[in-house]
């Protein structure tokens, strides 16, 4: 058993994913991204694609789709390293493989339609513009030899479609010169319903009491049908009721105990679903016996679901049972082993029982039972729930060099368990010499030009097929250099860092050397070549001034920059006088002197309290003075209280910049003598509370100020300082709404204080104002229901009080408010991704009023009210969420809704996901190994999950040196694999299994040392048994250790 094992090295890559899908939920879809390759485009063989059956009804078992497959999903994923970002498809100057816009869906087309034609919709975008071909059935249409076909935009128009020669499956097949994609399949069927016989239908002759089942007999008919039955006349229908069951499946009238009321006339009346077609049987006359009343007797089942009951999870689910019998007999259901669903609907008075929303856990056996007084009768069916293919990991496209490998791994979940295919530009990709295909993973060694081109990786079971596409590019250039790096010369100061970049654009990635003049330059702790290829000098000296050399070179040519290296004296500046005291009214000069190189020019520039001085706007006060090269003043005449603060000059070279500060304070004029006891202050704002000290000087010096004088409030003025930053904010449908920022109260200037808020729409001549009488006001609402929404208007806002009007401020033009959102979010899905997560995604209808500052989510377990919803909140265009912390095994109802500042839209229709199950509890078992030198080979017993975990989907091994936290990961679907111990040391190793619902309980450690250079041979090997079962060592010892070399 231990030499059968077969070793699967799985080496893990984790990808960025962001998805936003577009299909009905839990119905199969496709998605596109991107790989590309510079090549032409293989020609396409016919491709004969995997047969789906068409869709019929299963015998005594329905199950109801929640509608046809809707448009396709496609996947927007972030690239890394070597990858391009999807956003670049949108740039006509990029070029790239063809990406569907739209793929075909499943279309019905009713044989008596007035409109002759059948559109099936394909779009792609490419640059350049792709081309389209069609298959049906997996063969090319030739649409120039049969008039019947032509192409619309890449849309498949069939004129005159006949169901003998176009009924199928159809594919889009999109090509540019970069390669071919191949559509999801749509199937091609046609709603008919034929007539009945005209036969005449025999009587049916019972006794009174016998159970009798009326044959409807339907005619032909594609899809679905309805069937009821009229009694006599039309439009008099058969009542069901216990004793009475009109089957859907069969389409028969089943009357369990006929009475004397039931004679008379049957017809069976069926209608179609996708046309509305209705057609009556001929009647089946139904007479009583004159021989006596039949006696009782037991129930005999007579219609009941199949044994085998197939449906797809989210679907809704109809198994029927009814009984004849006399007495009349009582239905009644059971899930055999289990509760029947809380969910589930008893039907028809129970003769019907209606699953909705199934899920997996619902799968099982169910057991109708019929009953009376004379006894019963039971029959048992199996249910079985699947789910179509789901994408956990897809492709992106990717761009290689030359010779790389490349490792594209996409992952699906499904029930059955999905199967992997890959096709290249359409075709069917097999392995090859430098081609493997295992599990979803495609590797190709040594890739080259050839290997160019758009694939897809297909994942399907029985019930259907979903495809990833990615397009692959490969580089083969030789180095080229932007012209940002090509000949510069760099200054800097001593001391400083120096990077010279050299980044030459080459596939494959191109060697780089350095040289100093004609020296191959050497590193050392200062000087170091960065992985990138730029060169980086630490603490510039004058030593390393110079013509420096970065040449690339690859195998298809080389390419070289050169840059200078000039190193110069550090910049210092002296800004004097460091701190000033002036008097209103005084003048001064700040004087800035810089010490420098002198081979670089200087730039001087001053700020006041960190912002730069305006000397255009500061009324004369400041003025600029540039004595000499290497200095410069700042004369500031004429000071007032506002010019205090913090003075900074700033000298920039080309090498550097270096600045300083000095602070200026400013008193009130100092013109009393010291024989003077009173003094006045002047320029005082109006309205505004002062108080005073007063400060002796003399030559020595200044002393204390005195204590404050008690508070002044200076007279009453017109106001003089308008608001300032009026601007336009978000508000409601028809309405303008003006904020500003509030003026001070220290330049209110007297009381009453408020606001003239004036607008008119723009291009007319009339103000509109309105009066805001709150000093405190920022905002003003205008509504008028006539107003559309981003109207402008031109908007100023002026300031009064009790002395009168002050001034406006300058006009700004404003538009009026889109309101709130208008439209709920469409084509919301919700896909579960674990125990605790599911991914919600929707599209926003970008015309609708009301534009959106994000999104809300709400949440809420199944057996909760909608009041209860968790909420969560987006911003901006987030088009997905991953709604994480959820409980595991657990039914969500999801809304999402569009708000803004204006409020909140209207919701979105609820959807429904539920989270996986737990992981498995049950960590593996018995684990055995064997090392051999630095091999270490295991085996375990598999773990099974209990009825509320996931399934196992494989397992993973995780070894680490002890004393280190990073484990590095093996993974395989097997219970064995062979670990490689690369250095010397003691290694832990542990088990775990992986689910859908994440990693289980992992195995208690192992504990393995690893020899250098040593090889144990077989005599030397020996079998360690980690067993949870004391009682199977010795019979695992026996079966498993071997007997030959590993």
């Amino acid at each position: 058993m231990w030499l059968s094992w077969k070793l699967l090295l799985f080496l893990s890559l984790t990808g960025c994913l962001s998805e936003y899908s577009e299909a009905v939920p839990g119905l199969p879809t496709s998605y596109a991204a991107i790989l590309r390759i510079k090549s032409g485009s293989s020609s396409l063989a016919s491709f004969n694609s995997k047969n789906r059956p068409r869709l019929s009804s299963p015998s005594l078992g329905s199950v109801s789709s929640p509608g046809w497959r809707g448009a396709a999903q496609h996947y927007h994923s972030p690239t890394n390293l070597y990858h391009f970002s999807e956003t670049f498809k949108h740039d006509e100057s990029v070029d790239y493989g063809p990406v569907f816009v739209q793929e075909p869906d499943d279309m019905i087309f009713p044989t008596d339609s007035e409109e002759k034609k059948v559109s099936l919709n394909c779009q792609a975008r490419g640059n350049p513009t792709p081309t389209y071909r069609w298959l049906q059935n997996g063969t090319e249409i030739d649409i120039e030899s049969d008039y019947r076909f032509s192409l619309i935009e890449g849309s498949l128009i069939i004129s005159n479609p006949s169901e003998m020669k176009d009924s199928g499956q159809y594919q889009c097949l999109t090509t540019n010169i970069f390669g071919s994609i191949l559509s999801r399949e749509a199937v091609l069927q046609f709603a008919y319903l034929g007539n009945f016989s005209g036969r005449t239908r025999s009587a049916v002759s019972v006794r009174e009491g016998q159970g009798v089942v009326l044959m409807c007999s339907p005619p032909l008919h594609s899809p679905e049908i309805i069937y009821s039955w009229v009694f006599n006349e039309f439009p008099s229908f058969v009542a069901e009721d216990s004793r009475r069951f009109i089957s859907q499946e069969t389409g028969n009238l089943y009357i369990s105990k006929v009475q004397t009321s039931d004679v008379g006339s049957y017809i069976c009346l069926v209608k179609n679903t996708v046309t509305n077609a209705r057609v009556l049987s001929p009647p089946t006359p139904l007479t009583l016996r004159n021989d006596g009343v039949m006696g009782e007797y037991e129930p005999k089942i007579e219609v009941h679901f199949p044994y085998t009951v197939t449906a797809a999870r989210g679907t809704t689910v109809k198994m029927e049972c009814f009984a004849l019998g006399n007495p009349v007999p009582t239905i009644s259901w059971r899930k055999v082993n289990g509760h029947n669903p809380s969910k589930a609907r008893l039907r028809k008075s129970q003769a019907v029982l209606e699953i909705p929303n199934v899920q997996l856990e619902d799968s099982g056996m169910y057991e109708c039972k019929a009953e009376n007084s004379r006894g019963r009768n039971v029959f048992r069916g199996q249910l079985q729930v699947y789910t179509y293919p789901h994408w956990m990991e897809k492709l992106n496209d990717t761009q290689l060099d030359s010779g790389d490998q490349l490792r594209w791994e996409c992952k699906a979940t499904g029930k059955p368990r999905p199967t992997y295919r890959w096709l290249k530009n359409g075709i069917p990709l097999w392995p090859q010499s430098r081609i493997e295909m295992i599990n979803g993973v495609l590797m190709i060694h040594s890739v080259n030009v050839s290997d160019a081109g758009m694939y897809q990786c297909l994942a399907e079971n029985k019930y259907g097929t979903i495809y990833a596409n990615a397009e692959l590019k490969i580089l083969a250039s030789a180095p080229t250099f932007p012209l940002n790096q090509m000949r510069k010369t760099i200054i800097v100061t001593k001391g400083q860092e120096v990077v010279i970049e050299c980044k030459p654009q080459a596939s494959p990635k191109p060697t780089i050397t350095w040289k100093k003049g004609d020296k191959a330059l050497r590193e050392n702790k200062r000087i170091t070549i960065l992985p990138h290829g730029s060169l980086r000098i630490l603490n510039a000296s004058k030593s390393d001034e110079g013509r420096y050399l970065c040449q690339g070179v690859n195998v298809f040519g080389s390419a070289e920059i050169i840059a200078s290296v000039s190193v110069k004296e550090p910049t210092r500046i002296e800004l004097t006088p460091k701190k000033i005291e002036l008097t209103v009214g005084e003048s001064i000069v700040l004087s800035c002197k810089a010490l420098h190189d002198s081979t670089m020019d200087v730039t001087f520039f001053w700020t006041l309290n960190g912002q730069p001085i305006d000397f255009e706007k500061e009324g004369g006060h400041f003025e600029s003075i540039k004595a000499q090269a290497s200095s410069a003043d700042l004369m500031i005449r004429n000071i007032l209280l506002m010019h205090a603060g913090r003075y900074g000059c700033r000298v920039q070279t080309a090498a550097d910049t270096v600045s300083d500060e000095t602070e200026l304070l400013v008193r009130v004029p100092d013109l009393i003598s010291g024989d003077m006891e009173s003094a006045m202050a002047v320029e005082l704002n109006p309205w505004v509370e002062y108080e005073f000290r007063v400060v002796a000087t003399n030559k020595i010096g200044t002393g204390d100020p005195s204590a404050p004088s008690r508070v002044i409030r200076t007279n009453e003025a017109v106001p003089k300082t308008p608001p300032a930053n009026v601007s336009g904010r978000s508000g409601r449908r028809h309405e303008l709404v003006i904020a500003w920022e509030p003026v001070s109260e220290e330049f209110q200037s007297g009381e009453g204080f408020g606001y003239i808020v004036a607008f008119r729409p723009n291009g007319t001549r009339g103000w509109k104002e309105k009066m805001v009488t709150s000093s405190d006001a920022s905002k003003f609402i205008y509504r008028d229901e006539s107003v559309p929404p981003l109207t402008p208007f031109e908007v100023k806002v002026g300031v009064y009080n009790n002395k009168g009007d002050g001034p406006f401020s300058p006009i700004v033009v404003i538009c009026s408010a889109e309101g709130e959102p208008t439209a709920a979010p469409i084509d919301v899905k919700a896909t579960s991704l674990s125990v605790s997560e599911i991914l919600v995604a929707w599209k926003h209808i970008k015309e609708s009023p009301g534009r959106p500052q994000g999104f809300e989510v709400g949440y809420w377990k199944d057996m909760q009210q909608e009041e209860a919803a968790e909420k969560v909140k987006t911003e901006g265009n987030e088009s997905s969420i991953l709604l994480t912390g959820l409980e595991g095994n657990t039914l969500y109802h999801l809304t999402v809704r569009a708000y803004n500042a204006a409020g909140y839209g209207p919701p979105s229709t609820a959807v429904h996901a539920a989270t996986k199950k737990s992981p498995p509890s049950q960590a593996p078992g018995n684990i055995m190994w064997i090392q051999d030198g630095s091999h270490v080979s295991l085996g375990w017993e598999p773990v099974r999950p209990l009825a509320n975990e996931s399934d196992v989907m494989g397992y993973k091994v995780l070894f680490r040196q002890e004393g280190q936290s990073n484990s590095q990961v093996i993974e395989t679907q097997k219970t064995s694999a062979v670990v490689l111990l690369p250095d010397v040391g003691v290694y832990i190793i542990e088990v775990c299994a992986v689910s859908e619902g994440g990693d289980g309980t992992a195995s208690p450690q192992i504990r393995v040392p690893s020899f250098s250079g040593g090889k144990v041979t077989s005599a030397q090997s020996t079998l360690h048994v980690l067993s949870t079962s004391s009682s199977s060592v010795t019979l695992l010892l026996a079966l498993m250790v071997p007997s030959t070399s590993w």
